[in-house]
């Protein structure tokens, strides 16, 4: 389907071949058609019109520096979900998003904020175990301490998008 081809997502280098967003693949045709970007890698879809065929860019680097503010992500489970790789951060197991819930590592009934520093992805029995108590006091251990949205957390989230994507891997510093 033309239409599935279109919203596939294309990595967006800086000037510089700093990775900085993922966008879909027609928003990246346009920013190459109006010449604000060049092509670095196409995969192997093309669109066609009337007299021409373009593949379609799978990276895209602009053609001037765009100075990036601190970057910040929408708080979100999807987001959270990502960042611990679909993963409990308490017993390890990773799981589809639909067997995860989120849990407040210092739990909302104490004052714990809903903040990337205080979320983990948790599966249902832990989360159940552990209630309202911190994981000391539960007895359970995390894999690793919440942190915020960074820019490695940034680049981690590239790579969890473009899986599959062997192309980028050279841009996303593997």
């Amino acid at each position: 389907m033309p239409s599935e081809r279109l919203q596939k997502p294309v990595l967006v280098l800086n000037a510089s071949y700093e990775p900085i967003n993922v966008c879909a693949a027609r928003r990246a045709l346009v920013l190459v058609l109006k010449g604000v970007a060049s092509a670095e890698e196409v995969s192997l879809s093309a669109v066609h019109s009337a007299r021409n065929s373009v593949r379609l860019p799978s990276v895209i680097r602009l053609l001037e520096y765009r100075r990036i503010p601190r970057q910040t992500r929408a708080l979100s489970r999807k987001n959270i979900l990502m960042r611990d790789r679909y993963t409990c951060q308490y017993c390890h197991r990773t799981m589809p998003s639909g067997e995860l819930t989120l849990d407040h590592v210092i739990p909302r009934s104490r004052a714990g904020e809903s903040a990337w520093e205080n979320l983990v992805a948790c599966c249902h029995y832990c989360n159940n175990r552990k209630g309202s108590r911190t994981p000391e006091e539960a007895g359970m251990k995390l894999l690793r301490q919440p942190r915020p949205f960074s820019l490695h957390t940034s680049r981690h989230l590239m790579r969890m998008v473009g899986n599959g994507e062997a192309q980028w891997r050279k841009y996303l510093f593997y």
